[in-house]
């Protein structure tokens, strides 16, 4: 019950007052930072990649239980926001020319390059910054941060180990009448 409170005090804050303070100015980058927020806790119901939240992440593009879904749980976060794109369950597709970014932002997405596959192959949404340290909100990870965990989990990370950053509320289209 704290944890639910504490969750809709942090929605309200970033909603209502906390814009001049999280680093953005834009409430739509706020609201799915806070989505993603709203998340945290979800576990896998038997550790490989299933249960009835995961499953509704894969779901919401396409894909069916068992498959990776940390791309899934972003798609899943914008979609609640109101937001048509993306939809994706293939981590490398959040990151297209038009929508990378420099510098890390609340509400901007992160990739970690993965050497051994050759491509982004983990990704999650910026919470916030402080200085080259970033909290980050991530699907499909565990404590220790690998790419195929059991659940949403607050994760810090250095810049150093992300490879791109990319925004997908600017010129995003958003669909009208969408509930969060």
């Amino acid at each position: 019950m704290a944890t639910v409170r504490i969750l809709l005090c942090m929605f309200c804050f970033a909603i209502v007052g906390g814009r001049g303070l999280s680093g953005s100015s834009d409430v739509s980058h706020e609201q799915i930072v806070a989505i993603a927020q709203s998340q945290i806790g979800i576990r896998e119901a038997t550790g490989n990649n299933d249960g009835p939240e995961v499953e509704a992440y894969l779901a919401s593009v396409g894909l069916k239980k068992g498959e990776p879904w940390c791309a899934a749980f972003l798609s899943w976060v914008f979609k609640k926001g109101g937001y048509s794109a993306p939809v994706t369950g293939w981590s490398p597709a959040l990151f297209p020319s038009r929508r990378l970014v420099k510098i890390p932002a609340p509400g901007v997405l992160f990739g970690v390059y993965f050497p051994s596959l050759k491509r982004i192959a983990h990704c999650g949404v910026v919470e916030r910054v402080n200085g080259n340290w970033l909290s980050c909100v991530e699907g499909n990870t565990n404590t220790n941060g690998s790419r195929n965990g059991d659940g949403v989990y607050r994760k810090l990370r250095h810049v150093k180990t992300i490879y791109r950053y990319s925004d997908w509320i600017n010129n995003n289209s958003k669909k009208k009448g969408a509930a969060l």
